[in-house]
């Protein structure tokens, strides 16, 4: 009994050492601006074998984690449509092939001249081609590039890498001494059997999910939804390496199959927590992985293939994405992104030491040069991000303000001014806008609004545009900073004329009228109220009574912003307390 309590205690110890880790380097380094990955890697580090020995199986832990990456997948899945993927096509066969391809011919000369024979070579380096899902998803999430076009055009070509581990490993065994002999039909039979596995999951993707899920919504058992969702997931990961793909493919198709499911927003949901747990247990078992004694006894070499495979794999990945006119920012980007390996090359190289094409030794040489490269990519990023070129916006089409004049000058032109300049327009005011999003003013143009291209904190931009004889200057900016910036250059420059302007809140506002701005109003506040009024309508209240509650409503607003504008935000929280009376769910 002692035993078992303290082989159950052992275990215990190390669960909380994992929560540990995560919970205290995560923020820490997310507040130093290193980003959550590093924090992981690096606290795997820490309390793996080679720092406080926490834990002696590192593989162990790396191998459950994988299904963090499973998961992240399926999520992925679910956001991309079969019709969106269809459109990607020529990203994930065309830029995913190409740069592939490249990489494979360029890294094997590297592992050449790194002193490999040309058949580790080709190994080592294709290995090292297959870059992290892992790290290169969650950076991109991190980023909110995940749904932008260049981010789209990264996931296609990491679709194309994972979708490569097939025939890669089918090459890896005829370059095994002996390997050639293996007979066709065998290889025919991997083949068919891979795409047998594809095919079945298809199917039950298009017939059998969907009525399973009606079938278990309507029994309304919530912790069963939960567990259908990681059986969906878990399942089409199964199916897909028991047919020698890839677990993350399988659970991508799962996903992209479900993603115009009625359920999708739920099975998101349920995964979800899963997902971030058994990612950050992913990057915190990479940083376990990582053998310093191997380090030390081979640190030149391994220092030195680090250097030659991220450099020279980031220039292919850089002259590729010239080649098919990505601009120079985005290329320098997903070279950075993209330059280190990945988990798969780990099952590569697993399968060369086995078949005897790497001997032990240059196994964990090997895997230690990816691991390295995979803790060395957040900090490239950052670099990126603090030294390398801001993006440009393309000036295409767009025209900048000068010597305009109207009624109004309208500063920005978003959802709000956009509503705005509708009355104004339908009254046959002259109406003057600018903006400093050139996409929105293109897309505005399409839709036959003049928009011009300004900065409104800049009081040249101001006159170019019209402002000193504009009858009225509507600031219709979303970011608070900027509206008050512009309301005192106005009061500055151009006392004569009103200012309307628009409030994110009630502090703002107070700013706002302090600043001179003649009317400004909270950008949610008319909405609320009529939301409000509605809702009194629509449980039976009387009209008149309920016209007469909003009345009362806006006055009490009124006076409560008087009194803070005039004696500070608590004389308007004194006068809700005291005099009026105003339930505690009424403060705004």
């Amino acid at each position: 009994m002692a035993a078992e309590a303290s082989g159950a205690a052992s275990e215990l110890v190390q669960v909380v050492s994992l929560l540990a880790a995560g919970v205290i380097a995560v923020p820490l380094f997310k507040r130093l601006g290193l980003g959550s990955v590093l924090g992981y890697l690096l606290a795997g580090l820490v309390i793996g074998p080679f720092g406080l020995g926490l834990f002696t199986d590192a593989h162990a832990i790396l191998h459950v984690a994988e299904l963090g990456v499973v998961m992240f997948l399926f999520i992925i899945g679910l956001e991309m449509e079969p019709s969106r993927l269809w459109g990607m096509r020529r990203e994930i066969f065309g830029l995913g092939l190409a740069q592939v391809g490249a990489c494979i011919a360029a890294l094997t000369l590297v592992g050449v001249g790194l002193g490999f024979s040309v058949t580790v070579a080709f190994v080592a380096g294709t290995g090292f081609v297959l870059t992290s899902t892992a790290i290169v998803m969650q950076l991109l999430e991190e980023r909110g590039s995940l749904s932008r076009p260049k981010g789209q055009r990264i996931v296609a070509i990491l679709l194309l890498e994972d979708l490569a581990i097939v025939p890669l490993l089918a090459v890896v065994t005829l370059l095994a001494p002996g390997g050639a002999g293996a007979s066709g039909m065998e290889r025919l039979y991997a083949i068919g059997i891979a795409l047998g596995s594809v095919a079945a999951l298809v199917a039950a993707g298009r017939w059998l999910l969907n009525p399973l899920f009606r079938l278990l919504a309507a029994a309304k058992a919530r912790e069963v939804m939960t567990a259908a969702a990681l059986l969906v997931v878990l399942g089409s990961a199964l199916a897909m390496q028991l047919g020698g793909l890839s677990m993350a493919m399988g659970a991508f198709l799962a996903g992209v199959l479900l993603s115009e499911s009625s359920f999708r927003h739920q099975l998101e949901a349920d995964v979800e927590p899963f997902r971030g747990i058994l990612l950050g247990l992913f990057f915190l078992g990479v940083g376990m992985s990582l053998d310093l004694a191997i380090i030390a006894a081979n640190w030149g070499l391994i220092l030195l293939s680090v250097a030659a495979y991220m450099v020279v794999k980031s220039l292919v990945i850089y002259g590729i994405a010239r080649i098919l006119r990505a601009t120079h920012t985005e290329s320098l980007e997903r070279a950075a992104l993209m330059a280190q390996g990945g988990e798969f090359a780990f099952v590569l190289y697993a399968a060369a030491a086995s078949v005897g094409i790497i001997d032990g030794t240059t196994n964990a040489v090997l895997t230690a040069t990816v691991i390295l490269s995979m803790a060395v990519t957040p900090l490239a990023v950052i670099l990126f991000d603090r030294l390398g070129p801001k993006a440009t916006v393309s000036m295409d089409g767009v025209e900048l303000a000068e010597n305009l004049a109207g009624s109004a000058l309208i500063v920005g032109f978003g959802r709000f001014g956009q509503i705005v300049s509708q009355p104004l327009i339908s009254r046959g005011c002259s109406v003057s806008i600018i903006d400093t999003n050139a996409e929105n003013i293109r897309l505005a143009e399409s839709f036959g609004f003049k928009v011009y291209y300004g900065d409104g904190t800049r009081l040249d931009i101001l006159r170019s545009a019209g402002a000193e004889t504009a009858r009225a200057i509507l600031i219709c900016v979303d970011d608070p900073e900027t509206a008050k910036r512009i309301a005192e250059i106005a009061r500055a420059e151009f006392p004569l004329v009103p200012v309307l302007a628009r409030a994110r809140d009630r502090e703002h506002a107070v700013e706002l009228i302090h600043a001179g701005v003649a009317y400004q109003i909270r950008e949610t506040v008319e909405s609320a109220l009529a939301f409000g009024e509605q809702t009194l309508l629509t449980i039976g209240d009387d009209p008149e009574a309920a016209s007469d509650v909003m009345a009362e409503v806006r006055r009490r607003d009124a006076e409560r912003l008087e009194l803070e504008t005039a004696g500070g935000i608590y004389a308007g929280r004194d006068l809700i307390r005291g005099n009026l009376s105003v339930p505690a769910n009424e403060v705004g």
